[in-house]
C-alpha cells in the first residue's frame, strides 16, 4: 500500500482529502454549512474588488497577446496543424466551459435584469437587461479560461510538460510542498464544482419533471438521474476525446442551435437583432467601467456580491480545469486563434442566445400586462416560458435531453482532465485513471443528493456552490503568480525550438 502511494501521491492524496472532507459534511453538515455562508460572503466583501480589476486585466491581457506578434507563436511545432476541427473544437471547449448554465439561466437572469435593473445609465430597461447578463457570460468568464489554456498549452506542448497545473510554476519555484498543494487543490475544485453542477442540473430536470408532468418526483428520480448521467459520462470518457467527449459536444451544439433557431423563427425577429446589436454595443462601450464598477457603472455592494463577484468567483474556481481541457484540444493552434477563438465566438454565441430568450421574454411580458414573477424559478422558468410556444412536448423532452447530455460532457471533460492530473500529467490518460474518476464521481454525486433529501433544512447543493467561491480565491492569486512567471519565460529568446 505505501509503495502504491508513493507511485501515485497525488492520487491518493486527492482522495483521501476527499473522503475526509465527504465524513466531515456528514457527520458535521450544519457547521459545514455556516462555515460556507460566513467565508464565501467574506470573500467576496474582502476580494470582490480584486476579483473585477483581475478580470479586466485578463480580458485586456489576452487582446494584446492575440493581436501582438506573440500571438503567432503555435501550441506545437511551427508548421503543425489543428489535432481537431474548428466546429468540433468550438463544441468541445463551450460544452466544458458554459453547458447547462446557458439553459438553466436562459430566461430567468434577463427578466430578472429586466425587472430589477442593476444601472441607472438611461438605457432601457430590455437593453440594460441584455448588456448586464452578457457582462456575467462573456469576455471575462472567458478570459479566466483563455489565461489557463494559454499558459498551460504553452508549457504542455512548447515545453513538453506534464498536465498540471503547477507545471506553470515548477521552473521559478521548486519548493514542492508548494506545487503538490496547487494541484491538490486543483483537483479538489474540480471535483466540488463538478459535484455541484450535477447536483444543480438534476435538480433543473426533477423540477422540469414535476412541472411537466405534474408529478412528486423525488430524490430517487434525482439519484437515478446522476447515475445515469455518470454512466454516459465514463463511456464517453472511457472512448476518449475523439470517439466520446467530441461526438457528444457536437451533437449538444447541434441540438442547442435547433431549439435556438425554433424560438427565434417565431419571434420578433427583427427586434432580437436590434435588442442584440444595441445591448452588444453597450456592453463594448460601457466594458471598462462596468468591469471595476466605476460612478454610474456601480450596481452596488449588495448586488455585486450576490451576483458578479459570485460569478467571477465561480468562473475562477472553474478555470484550471476548464482551461486545462482547452489547452489539451488546441494542439496545432496559434495563440491569436485559441485566444481569440476561446473569448469571442462562445461570448458572441452566448449573447445571441439570451438575446433570443431574453426578448422573446420581454415580449410575453408585455402581451400578458403584467409580471407575477413567472420566470423566478431558475429550475423551472424555461419550461413555463416554453408553454406559449406550439409542440411544448416536443421542445421539454427536446431540453431535457440537452440538460443530460450538457452534464455528461461536464462530467466526462472533468473526468478525463483528473485522469490526466493523476496518471503523473500524460496527455492521454489510462482507462484506469478514467474509471476511477467516474466511480468516484458518481458515488460522491449521489452521496450529495441523498444528503441533502435528509437534511433539507440545510442546502448542501448550495453550499457546494459557494464552496468554489472559497477556493476560487487561492486560484485567483495564483493566477497573477502564474502569469508574471509565464511573462518572463515567454519573452525569453527562444533557443533551438
Amino acid at each position: 500500500m505505501l509503495n502504491n502511494f508513493k507511485k501515485n501521491t497525488l492520487l491518493y492524496s486527492s482522495i483521501g482529502v476527499l473522503f475526509l472532507f465527504s465524513l466531515f459534511v456528514f457527520f458535521y453538515t450544519r457547521g459545514f454549512y455556516e462555515f460556507i455562508e460566513s467565508s464565501s460572503v467574506w470573500v467576496r466583501e474582502w476580494f470582490g474588488g480584486f476579483y473585477l480589476w483581475l478580470g479586466l486585466f485578463c480580458v485586456l491581457f489576452l487582446i494584446v497577446v492575440a493581436f501582438s506578434p506573440l500571438g503567432r507563436r503555435r501550441l506545437g511545432k511551427e508548421d503543425e496543424k489543428p489535432e481537431h476541427s474548428r466546429w468540433a473544437w468550438i463544441s468541445m471547449l463551450y460544452s466544458a466551459g458554459m453547458g447547462a448554465g446557458i439553459l438553466l439561466r436562459a430566461v430567468q437572469e434577463p427578466v430578472y435584469m429586466q425587472q430589477n435593473p442593476p444601472l441607472k445609465t438611461g438605457v432601457s430597461p430590455d437593453i440594460m437587461a441584455l448588456e448586464y447578463t452578457f457582462y456575467q457570460w462573456g469576455f471575462t468568464a472567458w478570459a479566466f479560461y483563455g489565461l489557463f489554456a494559454m499558459i498551460i498549452g504553452y508549457y504542455l506542448f512548447v515545453h513538453n510538460k506534464k498536465v498540471l497545473v503547477s507545471v506553470s510554476i515548477e521552473d521559478t519555484i521548486r519548493f514542492t510542498p508548494a506545487l503538490w498543494g496547487i494541484d491538490v487543490l486543483a483537483i479538489i475544485t474540480t471535483v466540488f464544482g463538478l459535484i455541484g453542477a450535477v447536483g444543480l442540473g438534476t435538480t433543473q430536470i426533477n423540477g422540469g419533471l414535476n412541472h411537466l408532468l405534474e408529478g412528486e418526483f423525488g430524490v430517487t428520480t434525482t439519484v437515478l438521474l446522476t447515475l445515469l448521467i455518470s454512466l454516459i459520462a465514463f463511456v464517453s470518457v472511457w472512448k476518449g476525446v475523439n470517439k466520446g467527449i467530441k461526438v457528444i459536444s457536437k451533437l449538444n451544439i447541434s441540438v442547442t442551435l435547433i431549439l435556438l433557431a425554433y424560438i427565434f423563427i417565431q419571434s420578433d425577429i427583427l427586434q432580437i437583432f436590434r435588442s442584440f446589436f444595441t445591448a452588444l454595443y453597450q456592453y463594448i462601450i460601457d466594458f471598462v467601467p462596468m468591469s471595476i464598477a466605476y460612478g454610474d457603472y456601480d450596481p452596488g455592494e449588495a448586488f455585486l456580491t450576490d451576483w458578479t463577484y459570485y460569478y467571477w468567483a465561480f468562473w475562477l474556481a472553474w478555470a484550471p480545469f476548464t482551461g486545462i481541457f482547452i489547452a489539451r484540444i488546441s494542439r496545432g493552434r496559434t495563440l491569436r486563434e485559441m485566444l481569440l477563438g476561446v473569448m469571442i465566438i462562445p461570448s458572441l454565441g452566448t449573447f445571441f442566445w439570451f438575446s433570443v430568450f431574453g426578448e422573446s421574454a420581454f415580449q410575453l411580458l408585455e402581451q400578458w400586462g403584467a409580471y407575477n414573477n413567472e420566470f423566478g424559478n431558475v429550475f423551472n422558468s424555461i419550461f413555463i416560458f416554453f408553454q406559449s410556444y406550439p409542440l411544448q412536448a416536443l421542445v421539454n423532452g427536446t431540453t431535457i435531453v440537452l440538460l443530460i447530455s450538457f452534464l455528461v460532457t461536464s462530467v466526462d471533460s472533468a473526468v478525463f482532465v483528473l485522469s490526466m492530473f493523476t496518471d503523473k500529467g500524460k496527455q492521454l490518460p489510462s482507462k484506469r485513471h478514467r474509471l476511477i474518476w467516474s466511480v468516484f464521481i458518481a458515488v460522491f454525486a449521489v452521496a450529495i443528493v441523498i444528503l441533502g433529501n435528509a437534511k433539507p433544512e440545510i442546502s448542501v447543493l448550495t453550499a457546494l456552490q459557494k464552496l468554489l467561491i472559497i477556493t476560487s480565491l487561492p486560484f485567483s492569486l495564483f493566477m497573477v503568480v502564474m502569469t508574471i512567471i509565464f511573462l518572463k519565460d515567454f519573452l525569453r529568446p527562444r533557443v533551438n525550438v
